[in-house]
């Protein structure tokens, strides 16, 4: 199929003349006699490179069928049209987008069987034609709607089936590598995909193997990978754009779902950062900016202690905004203040008002704000204390032993502190064995200063000698 070939003849005056003729006959009720006088000339301006008699043509018959409600005879003559040999590109492309106006209506007017087989015959003609790859996309993406709405309540018992089918339908499109599909409708494509993912993920990791009652291994973590994948493929810097605020926020909700999923709670904080920064949010302080601005303080103490972390969580404590949440303001603070959090104190300020918050309802997660709170505190030990007794830093920390200790061989594998404990003499040493290297540079340091000190007094006695002399 090409459009390369060099037009022979015009069939221009033939067409006109015929086509009159055949939508007489059809409405008449004589379709197919219409409809074969087209195909004749049709095949002859077809084999004359003929574009736009051959498009005319088509587009005549594929109207007729149409307009006759003749829905079989339309599909026949659709796979007809767009298969034969030497078939012109823009003639194929004039039928399919001709067609796909029509979907709508063939839905309300014939019923769902015959809109089903209209689109089954748009994506057989379209497959594997690099020209008609955006036309198949969005055929496909109605088909991908079509089997989740059939999908129902999430209880019933077709409802894994169908979305497995809406999913896999829309993810075996590659839209990213479509050139004739606009930047925003294949951002909409990956988003879409993205979320059916996600449906499929929480469907899989939700089934239980009716003979052990656990979790099905594996369960969705492919569908949460491609999910990952797809999140790559979208452009950040096009979401800034004013135009697609609408395409960043869904984005960006994706994307704290996706972290969510596997507990990373730094990336979910910045992911609600980004969504702070969107202007329309950040202008509505009453709702949803200061919504977002919570869930970053939420999710930024929920986040185990990096340089990121700590460097995030000290620029939103400088940021005005946080001031006008009193609550939270102070909850930045202690964390960056390096003082010992009881956690009793904090259970009595913070506990009531956080425990209401959708963040902290799971209780997974309050707890994973006291493990952030016992962590900043043994920093903080760590810190003003070069050894210390197991006893008095279990006091410290509201922990028994066994937790204490778990605590700081947990911290030390991570590499967030330095420590070594002695179980039988009961004692934590935090201060880091020095190399001779290390004895010999600070000695260095010391000598150069106890020199820079010695060089400031002599000039200093050479300068008041002088002036007695004098």
């Amino acid at each position: 199929m090409s459009d390369n070939k060099k037009q022979e003849r015009d069939f221009t005056p033939e067409v006109d003349a015929l086509l009159p003729d055949a939508a007489s006959l059809a409405k008449s009720g004589q379709l197919e006699p219409a409809l074969d006088k087209l195909l004749v000339l049709e095949k002859q301006t077809r084999n004359a490179a003929d574009l736009n008699s051959t498009t005319r043509l088509v587009k005549a018959v594929v109207e007729h069928c149409y307009d006759a409600r003749n829905f079989d005879l339309l599909n026949f003559n659709v796979l007809l049209l767009c298969k034969k040999h030497g078939q012109l590109k823009a003639a194929i492309q004039a039928i399919v987008e001709l067609v796909m106006g029509w979907l709508e209506d063939v839905k309300k007017s014939a019923g769902t069987d015959k809109w089903l087989e209209l689109v089954q015959t748009l994506r057989t003609v379209t497959e594997g034609k690099i020209f008609l790859e955006t036309p198949r996309a969005r055929v496909t993406l109605l088909l991908s709607h079509y089997h989740e709405g059939l999908a129902g309540e999430p209880n019933s018992s077709t409802y894994k089936e169908q979305m497995q089918t809406a999913c896999d339908l829309l993810t075996d499109l590659q839209v990213e590598t479509y050139s004739s599909m606009d930047r925003r409708e294949k951002t909409e494509f990956i988003l879409e995909q993205m979320r059916l993912l996600m449906v499929v993920a929480r469907l899989k990791d939700a089934e239980v193997d009716s003979k052990t009652g656990k979790e099905v291994l594996g369960g969705g973590e492919t569908e949460w990978v491609k999910v990952r994948v797809g999140g790559r493929k979208i452009n950040e810097e096009f979401l800034k754009e004013k135009d697609n605020e609408d395409l960043k926020l869904k984005y960006y909700d994706l994307m704290i779902q996706h972290a969510l999923h596997g507990s990373a709670y730094l990336d979910v904080a910045k992911y609600y950062h980004k969504v702070w920064e969107t202007p329309s949010i950040k202008e509505d302080e009453t709702d949803q900016g200061k919504a977002a601005l919570e869930h970053i303080v939420y999710y930024i103490v929920l986040a185990s202690h990096s340089n990121e972390q700590s460097d995030m969580l000290h620029h939103l404590f400088v940021d005005p905004a946080l001031l006008k949440l009193e609550l939270h303001y102070n909850l930045v603070k202690c964390f960056i203040t390096r003082e010992l959090m009881r956690w009793p104190g904090i259970e009595r300020i913070y506990g009531e008002f956080l425990r209401k918050t959708p963040v902290f309802t799971s209780d997974k997660r309050w707890e994973d704000l006291h493990t952030r709170v016992i962590e900043h505190n043994v920093r903080v030990v760590a810190q003003y204390y070069t050894r210390i007794t197991l006893p008095r830093l279990t006091s410290l920390l509201d922990l028994d032993q066994k937790q204490t200790e778990e605590t700081i061989a947990r911290l030390v594998v991570s590499g967030t502190i330095w420590a070594r404990t002695d179980r039988p003499a009961g004692v934590v040493n935090f201060r880091s064995p020095r190399t001779a290297e290390d004895v010999m540079n600070d000695w260095s340091s010391d000598m150069q200063k106890l020199l820079s000190v010695v060089e400031k007094t002599w000039m200093g006695m050479n300068a008041a000698q002088s002036r007695v002399k004098v």
